[in-house]
């Protein structure tokens, strides 16, 4: 049952600095490599959010002391775990409802040669393999068992012995995985194919400053030498890059000057890139994204004259979860845009929802979809809509911010697992929306 939703009504200017949280797909990583030592870590800028939250009592139940030290900062300490709790009904259910959870299967596997796990659950964008994860934890050494009545995932090892593998795909968490456990494996290990998103960099250096020995860092070539433990240390998450690109993507929806604070430049890749092929004007100052009001945007072509493609690709190429922002920018954008969503299957379906409140899409496919923007001359309809997935909800939501009229938003726990607080922040910024 839908307990809340959002009111909104559009077509406001916005004006002001909204700063981004702390990532949301870094923090459910680097929880979990607290799990890797028996010694206290200490983590900040983590992001007040569903799905860490979860995490974070996932790692409780199992008997890791956790303090909160200040907003967005707290101590983990993983000295004694109840093994127990991964067995019980409790377990089984709470991590059923967090696909992040199949990353304490890595540091528990490494530290104490079991790891449990349900079928995680999560976002319904299309068919997500845990397989990439199963078959690195095979190669180095470990037995598999699947209860398929129970949907519940069992590994053990009596040692992990590091070596060469290739992995089927360049999966961000499941690269996470066997990074962790090959830390503490005997040998060398090395991951080719691996994922090479800022979040992997970030826990590839945390795990180094823990006393990890990984080169290669940043490439997709990893190189791990096994350690016998690890040490505590103190890390700071990175600002949310899929915020940033929402918040990019609301100024130009919205004809507002927006500054985007504390962005972290260095590791937004081609995202800044990208909306300027849209026509937005993005300035850099400092480490802030500037924004100046913008009447109009007109999207590039390419070189030859032909119709622009924006596609998904992993890092350092545009990541799947600005795809949707991006589409919804274009419907008010001059010009067209070829969206090509490679990567999942299900996460164009939201555009029916953008098609009802009257932007220009043809949908070509489950993959693809041609946007002919409005260049803001008729602009989107409010309307009442249901979040299917935490990127189309926020998608939805610029959408609405920006449409003429009152919009209703449903199923926003959706919202609510990936962005913090961000009815108050938007309010901060002059958008009219409230909970009800």
């Amino acid at each position: 049952m839908n307990t809340t939703s959002f009111k909104i009504r559009g077509g406001k200017e916005l004006n002001g600095e909204i700063t981004p949280q702390g990532a949301k797909n870094e923090a459910l990583q680097i929880l979990c490599a607290v799990l890797l030592t028996k010694e206290k870590v200490i983590i900040s800028n983590i992001p007040n959010i569903r799905d860490v939250n979860k995490l974070i009592e996932i790692l409780q139940s199992l008997g890791v002391i956790v303090e909160k030290l200040d907003k967005g900062k707290y101590s983990f300490q993983a000295d004694k775990l109840h093994f127990e709790y991964l067995k019980s009904k409790e377990f089984k259910k709470d991590g059923a409802s967090l696909r992040g959870s199949i990353m304490i299967v890595g540091p528990l596997l490494a530290r104490f040669g079991e790891a449990y796990i349900p079928t995680p659950g999560g976002d319904k964008i299309g068919r997500r393999r845990l397989d990439t994860h199963f078959n690195g934890f095979i190669e180095l050494g470990a037995d598999f068992t699947y209860n398929q009545e129970e949907q519940f995932y069992e590994v053990k090892a009596k040692n992990l012995k590091g070596k060469y593998m290739l992995l089927d795909e360049a999966s961000v968490t499941g690269t996470a995985n066997i990074l962790m456990s090959a830390c503490l494996a005997e040998g060398i290990t090395t991951i080719y194919n691996a994922a090479c998103e800022p979040y992997i960099q970030q826990l590839c250096n945390m795990l180094n400053a823990m006393g990890a020995k990984i080169t290669g860092v940043g490439s997709n070539l990893l190189r791990i030498e096994g350690v016998k433990e690890l040490h505590g240390t103190e890390h700071r998450i990175l600002p949310d890059m899929i915020e940033i690109g929402s918040w990019i993507g609301l100024a130009a929806m919205t004809r507002s000057e927006l500054t985007i604070k504390n962005v972290a430049w260095e590791h937004l890749g081609i995202i800044p890139d990208t909306f300027r092929k849209l026509g937005i004007e993005i300035q850099k100052k400092n480490d802030d994204i500037y924004i100046p009001k913008q009447e109009n945007y007109k999207i590039q072509k390419f070189i030859d004259g032909s119709i622009l493609t924006v596609a998904d690709a992993p890092w350092p190429g545009f990541t799947p979860d600005l795809l949707s922002i991006i589409l919804v920018v274009a419907t008010q954008a001059k010009g067209s845009v070829l969206i090509h969503q490679k990567m999942f299957e299900s996460r164009l379906f939201f555009t029916d929802k953008l098609i009802d409140m009257g932007a220009q899409i043809i949908l070509c496919d489950p993959h693809r979809a041609t946007v002919i923007g409005l260049n803001h001359e008729t602009p989107l309809r409010g309307s009442v809509m249901t979040s299917p997935d935490i990127r189309a909800g926020n998608a939805l939501l610029i959408a609405a911010l920006s449409a003429k009229g009152t919009s209703i938003i449903h199923n926003i726990e959706q919202i609510d697992r990936g962005y913090e607080d961000i009815d108050t922040r938007l309010k901060a910024i002059g958008a009219d929306i409230e909970r009800i």
